[in-house]
Formats: C-alpha cells, sequence, structure tokens
C-alpha cells in the first residue's frame, strides 16, 4: 500500500495545492496529534526551532505514526551534514535556509542528492524503511526546497529557479520583508516593495516549473496565498497557536 506521504510528494511536484502545519517544539505527542489534523505535511524547524537532532529524528517518527501527512525538516544550515542526517532521520524533503545564489542552491541539491546528482553519503538508516534504500528511489522521492529570504536571494531568484535538481522555492516573509527594507515582518511601509518581490519569487518558479511555496501566519494568509498562485502553503507554528489558544480562552473566561 502507497503511503499517503508519497502521495503528497506527487502532488507537491504536479503542482497541486498543499497545505501544512509548522512545528517548533520537541514535543512528538502534540506532533503526532497534529499530524492527524488532516495537513498535508509538517515541517520541523531545525532552524529556529526549540529542538536538536534527537529531537528531529523522535518527531518525525510521531509524524510517521499518525500515517497521514509528510514530514520534513526546515534544517539548521546549508551544510551537507545537517541535510544528510534529516533525510536520513525520515524526512520527506528539506526546506534549505538562507540560499543566496545559483551556486548555494546547487550546494544544497548536491548534499540532498546520491552520487550521479549529488554527492549524499549512503547511509540510508532510518529513512531506508520508507523512502530508500535505493538511491534514485530516494533522489526521486524526497523534496528539495531553498528558501528565498534575503536581499541576495531575491536578486539572484531566476538563476536560483534555473538550478538542476531543486524542486521549489519557499518564501521565508519575515526575512524577505526585512530584505526589501522593512523595519520589522509585516511593515506596512514596504508592502508595496514586499509584494512586488513574493510576484517575481512565485513567477520565477513558475517559470521553471518549481514548487512556489511560502509560510502564513494563519488560515486566512493561507487562502489568500493559495489565491495568488502560490501552492505548499505553510500555516502559523504549534508554539504560535498554543498560546493564541490559551490567551483567547482566558479572556473568554474572563469576560473580555
Amino acid at each position: 500500500m502507497t503511503h499517503p506521504a508519497a502521495e503528497f510528494i506527487t502532488k507537491a511536484k504536479s503542482g497541486e495545492t498543499v497545505f501544512g502545519y509548522w512545528s517548533v517544539l520537541d514535543s512528538p505527542i502534540s506532533t503526532e496529534r497534529l499530524g492527524m489534523t488532516g495537513y498535508d505535511y509538517i515541517a520541523i524547524d531545525g532552524q529556529h526551532g526549540l529542538l536538536g537532532y534527537s529531537g528531529i529524528l523522535s518527531n518525525l517518527m510521531a509524524i510517521d505514526a499518525a500515517y497521514g501527512p509528510a514530514g520534513l525538516v526546515r534544517v539548521e544550515a546549508n551544510d551537507a551534514a545537517v541535510i544528510g542526517q534529516a533525510l536520513d532521520a525520515g524526512a520527506r524533503g528539506v526546506i534549505v535556509p538562507l540560499v543566496n545564489s545559483a551556486d548555494d542552491a546547487r550546494k544544497a541539491v548536491r548534499a540532498a542528492r546520491y552520487p550521479g546528482k549529488g554527492l549524499r553519503s549512503y547511509g540510508p538508516m532510518r529513512s531506508g524503511l520508507r523512502v530508500g534504500p535505493i538511491p534514485a528511489d530516494s533522489d526521486a522521492s524526497v523534496l528539495v526546497l531553498v528558501m528565498i529570504e534575503t536581499t541576495e536571494g531575491l536578486a539572484n531568484v531566476e538563476e536560483i529557479c534555473a538550478v538542476d535538481g531543486i524542486d521549489g522555492v519557499y518564501i521565508g516573509p519575515s526575512d524577505l520583508c526585512l530584505a526589501v527594507g522593512g523595519k520589522f515582518p509585516n511593515d506596512p511601509d514596504v508592502a508595496e516593495d514586499f509584494n512586488a518581490a513574493l510576484e517575481r519569487v512565485k513567477k520565477a518558479a513558475h517559470d521553471n516549473d518549481l514548487i512556489a511555496a511560502i509560510h502564513t501566519p494563519n488560515g486566512e494568509t493561507a487562502r489568500q496565498r493559495a489565491s495568488q498562485g502560490f501552492t505548499f502553503i505553510t500555516v502559523a507554528s504549534d508554539l504560535t497557536h498554543l498560546e493564541q489558544a490559551a490567551r483567547d480562552h482566558l479572556a473568554k473566561a474572563r469576560g473580555n
């Protein structure tokens, strides 16, 4: 029987709209619960999240236990060791931060693909249970998304999107807002420049038949981005929603 996560890879690569969730907490039990809510993927944040490698591994196992979404990892850096570890742990894809040039994108591809396409060391470990262990099968069944979130990345986005082996570009909106001159994320003073940047990244992705991915703070914004042509859309995060839900319930209890 085909695992739903394998079907997700096919959907994402074909341009179907998929919605995911973001996790920064090292809480496999809650991650497993989130995995049962219907999202197409859950991304574990290894860069800014509050967890290390053992947490990434445990939470990927929790996602698999939910038997529904694909487990992805935003790795801590564009580094072969951490990209390889995330994939060996069973990630169905990696989101690589701070990709500023075509050379950076090629570096990410080499780290994520086995010889022939890359330099990934053969040692599939847990990933061999579901993703491999045949290198060509692994290469075809994991996503490589590179983040566009800096001034340099935006300036070079067309060249980045032309790199063979990446599956898509992922917009980090907070950093991208700063990159276009914002004083803080969502700075209204740079809204026009920010929206132009979004369109530029999306067009570069579509022109190269790549996934156009973006992070969003809530479901309403996610729906808006989908209507704009983004097809790989992440919603908020577990820590943010935990705080929001607790504050909302307290306000209602106090009659505020």
